[in-house]
């Protein structure tokens, strides 16, 4: 299972459960999703095993706005 964090910049940080949020990103402030994930893309999967975390970014520019 993995844990799910946002913050208010709509970014999205995935870990596996349990695990600390990694020294470079403890200074976002990150709120823990309240939806379960049990299933996620292998793309995000082998980060997750490689790094011990994925992070992404959903911020909507100008032209994705209209």
């Amino acid at each position: 299972m993995f844990d799910v964090y946002r913050n208010n910049r709509r970014d999205f940080l995935v870990i596996s459960n349990g695990s600390a949020i990694p020294a470079l990103y403890s200074s976002n402030k990150w709120r823990k999703s309240r939806i379960r994930v049990l299933k996620i893309s292998d793309e995000i999967k082998s980060a997750v095993q490689r790094h011990g975390y994925y992070v992404r970014s959903f911020r909507v520019g100008k032209r994705g706005m209209s």
